[in-house]
């Protein structure tokens, strides 16, 4: 992974440490490839989620291409995803559509292309041994990487490409900056966003069914009272816990909750319906009224 570049078009902040959705632009990329063997980051040292291995071209500042060759040298993988630190939507189920195109096919590497078609060279699988040769092909031609454009690589392989507008969208200027602060907050994206960055923050490693979680806060608000959503859920976390964690304990314990929120709807159907008849008095039972003997 690439995060060490000059973010001129930023001001020469240090763009990874930018925050899109109260998660560093890094450590959302990072999040992408959590099942890498090994993640490897050309920059300066910072603290991220997850951990890393920290590697540095020699001279810093040398452009992406010193940058990717001084990243390739700390993994011995046969296959390199390599992405840059900027990708905001970046999700792994796109490395994993990279990596399944790179085994499908002859080709030295996949990579992504943006919505006018233009090769994004930063976020692509290659296959390690090409890539490396046509590192040192060209260190060789020019006598080092420092300074290369990118393209020289681009033309130096035999690469397939794949469409995709979002995954490929990066942030170079403060306006993408916005566009992708905006964009997290659409109705379509802002939960999921939400959850992701809480268990980040909280280091909670646990896939669960939310949107279950989701359906027990609606039973109990609606079938006992409103605020008996954010507590049931905090109770089923706590139960979940007790029983060992894991998504099987959530799953039972929202089953348990829901199961009990809607007997408790049942006996409050609410003030459109029909009043209940109070049970007939059993037999030989003492009666009253003005003709009780």
């Amino acid at each position: 992974m690439l995060a060490g570049g000059a973010a001129r078009r930023l001001g020469g902040v240090d763009k990874p440490a930018v925050r899109v959705g109260g998660r560093a632009l890094l450590d959302r990329v990072l999040g992408a490839c959590a099942g890498a063997r090994t993640t490897v980051v050309v920059a300066g040292a910072r603290p991220t989620a997850r951990p890393v291995t920290w590697a540095r071209e020699d001279p810093p500042g040398g452009g992406p291409l010193a940058a990717l060759g001084a990243g390739v040298r700390d993994t011995s993988a046969e296959r390199l995803v390599v992405l840059s630190a900027d990708l905001p939507f970046l999700q792994e189920s796109t490395v994993g559509r990279l990596l399944a195109a790179l085994d499908a096919g002859p080709y030295d590497g996949v990579l992504l292309t943006d919505p006018d078609g233009r090769d994004q060279p930063l976020v692509a699988a290659y296959r390690a041994k090409p890539l490396r040769h046509a590192l040192d092909t060209l260190a060789a031609e020019h006598g080092g990487l420092t300074g290369l454009p990118l393209r020289r690589l681009v033309a130096a392989l035999d690469l397939t490409r794949l469409a995709d507008p979002v995954a490929s969208f990066d942030c170079d200027t403060w306006d993408d900056i916005a566009t992708a602060r905006a964009r997290i907050r659409e109705h379509g994206h802002v939960l999921d966003e939400w959850i992701t960055v809480v268990k980040d923050e909280l280091g909670i490693d646990l896939e669960v069914d939310f949107r279950g979680l989701l359906d027990v806060a609606r039973d109990a608000a609606h079938g006992v009272a409103r605020p008996a959503a954010p507590l049931t859920t905090f109770l089923i976390g706590y139960a979940a816990a007790q029983a060992g964690g894991g998504p099987e304990a959530v799953a039972e314990a929202s089953r348990k909750a829901t199961a009990l929120a809607l007997r408790w709807a049942e006996e409050n159907p609410g003030p459109d319906a029909a009043p209940q008849q109070d049970a007939a008095p059993q037999q030989g039972a003492a009666e009253s009224g003005p003709d009780a003997g």
